[in-house]
């Protein structure tokens, strides 16, 4: 697979395209609604195949929302499914996308849910919106734009740690 463009009926705003080109470990997310996120990797860059973009070295990407730049920084994706998480700093909010089961991730701005985002890697994401009450906590167009972004470009959920571990003695064990 090198590109795919994807495109979903998303619950609170309408159509929209999510394209994954894996081969340039580029992600495109637009919609009549919702700002046009880029985020990419850096040319030359030594690509992991576990990871749709390739990469979860922060300074070998960028991200750009609306054309303006933000600052992503994902984890570095070891033993705790915490350690999978990617944030993402724009505008005076933080968002972080952390797995929270096997297949899927919770979807934060500011340390508040907004919801979860389901992808296998292949550029196809879902996104169920189950948002905190309280203030400012439904989710609007940039929310929904950079959760897709950082779904299709990182993949979702996590195993456990204690199935990792598990793994690990097993591969151990003649």
């Amino acid at each position: 697979m090198t590109v795919t463009e994807t495109p979903v009926e998303d619950s609170l705003f309408g159509p929209l395209t999510v394209r994954l080109d894996t081969e340039r470990g580029e992600v495109v997310v637009g919609g009549e609604a919702l700002p046009r996120i880029v985020l990419s990797r850096a040319a030359g860059t030594e690509t992991d195949d576990h990871i749709p973009v390739g990469t979860r070295d922060g300074g070998r990407l960028t991200l750009t929302v609306d054309g303006e730049e933000a600052s992503v920084r994902p984890a570095k994706g070891r033993l705790t499914r915490r350690s999978f998480r990617v944030d993402v700093r724009h505008a005076g909010h933080v968002w972080r996308l952390v797995p929270d089961s096997l297949p899927g991730s919770e979807f934060l701005r500011d340390g508040r849910r907004l919801g979860n985002f389901c992808s296998e890697g292949d550029g196809a994401v879902t996104a169920e919106w189950r948002p905190e009450s309280g203030p400012d906590t439904a989710p609007d167009a940039t929310d929904a734009a950079l959760g897709y972004a950082l779904a299709a470009a990182f993949g979702t959920g996590a195993q456990p740690m204690w199935m990792l571990v598990g793994d690990a003695i097993g591969d151990l064990i003649p």
